[in-house]
């Protein structure tokens, strides 16, 4: 199940199509960056190859299988979310929150076992949270909650993590070190896929980036070619040049 794959996807919402022969694929080991403009598809892209939005072509497929195929406690186990808007419409703490993630991991009633605490302790570790995770998620910053978010995701284990713009709310050291935590989280095993409009922070760290444009791949190659000054002229309509001034900014954690 290393292997999340688009095959020729065409997806439509509405009587808009939204999506046009997309074809990509996600492996263990990588991270993947998927950019575009507003309305070019990522969130839509992200939950079809989660099986929330069926596509009106084409299909996906979660280690060689059609994704339909996978029991919904499988493909649980086996593909973990960041969504784009964080809802907590309970009074629950982060740490319950976070404890969720361990769910398709045991039975609707069983308790928390030793090695879902250590799943959820490890989560909260990996993003900075233990300080917060005892605190009413409602009485949490966006950034925190963000954190406590993409924490829930990690305690899953899946070895497959899609992400919808997990910088935003966050600060710069904190979305800093969630762009190396996914390198880590890659350089273990695991495939991650994010979209994000934040190119400059998270694209140097990325394996490959995937340009979407007008419904349909339109560059999928590594950072330095995907984001050439060419496709990035075409795709967003700006002009790509070095540096002439103070910024940008080459952001590093102290060592």
């Amino acid at each position: 199940m290393s292997v999340l794959a688009a095959r020729q996807l065409q997806v439509a919402l509405g009587e808009r199509t939204v999506l046009v022969g997309v074809d990509m694929e996600l492996r263990a080991g990588e991270v993947v960056l998927l950019c575009g403009r507003n309305g070019a598809g990522k969130s839509t892209l992200l939950r079809t190859l989660l099986g929330v939005v069926p596509p009106r072509a084409g299909r996906v497929e979660l280690g060689q299988r059609p994704l339909g195929e996978w029991p919904p406690l499988a493909r649980a186990r086996a593909l973990a979310f960041v969504p784009q808007e964080v809802e907590t419409p309970f009074e629950f703490t982060g740490r319950e929150l976070v404890a969720m993630g361990r769910h398709p991991h045991r039975g609707r009633r069983e308790p928390l076992r030793d090695e879902d605490r250590r799943a959820i302790e490890v989560a909260l570790d990996a993003v900075d949270g233990r300080s917060f995770a005892d605190r009413a998620v409602t009485t949490l910053s966006g950034g925190e909650q963000r954190r406590i978010a993409v924490a829930r995701a990690l305690a899953t284990e899946a070895p497959l993590l899609l992400l919808d713009e997990p910088t935003s709310n966050l600060d710069l050291e904190h979305a800093l070190q969630l762009a190396l935590l996914l390198r880590r989280e890659a350089a273990a095993g695991r495939g991650v896929l994010i979209a994000s409009h934040d190119i400059n922070l998270l694209a140097p760290h990325c394996t490959r980036v995937v340009v979407l444009h007008e419904g349909r791949v339109f560059v999928d190659a590594a950072p330095e070619q995907a984001l050439a000054d060419g496709n990035v002229a075409t795709v967003f309509g700006v002009r790509a040049t070095a540096a002439s001034g103070y910024f940008p900014r080459d952001f590093r954690l102290p060592s």
